[in-house]
């Protein structure tokens, strides 16, 4: 595992401190790292949204009513 060495402000190092003393991790690189896990499956999430609503706005607009735009999407789920 690569070693490195980074410096936090004093409230976020308190915090992680908090976080190893209350036994939530057995250290703050252990407790880092699952950030960093954690940071990297939402910005999959993310991605995914964003791609989803890029698709929808290349799609088009459409003119149909609140209500006809209802009834579709019941239509659809219902088969």
């Amino acid at each position: 595992m690569a070693r490195q060495s980074i410096s936090f402000t004093k409230p976020n190092d308190e915090w992680l401190k908090n976080q190893v003393d209350n036994k939530e991790y057995s250290s703050k690189s252990e407790l880092v790292n699952d950030l960093n896990r954690q940071a990297k499956s939402q910005q999959v999430q993310i991605d995914w949204i964003k791609a989803k609503l890029e698709r929808a706005e290349n799609s088009g607009f459409t003119s149909d009513s609140k209500a006809q735009i209802l009834k579709q999407s019941k239509d659809l789920l219902n088969g």
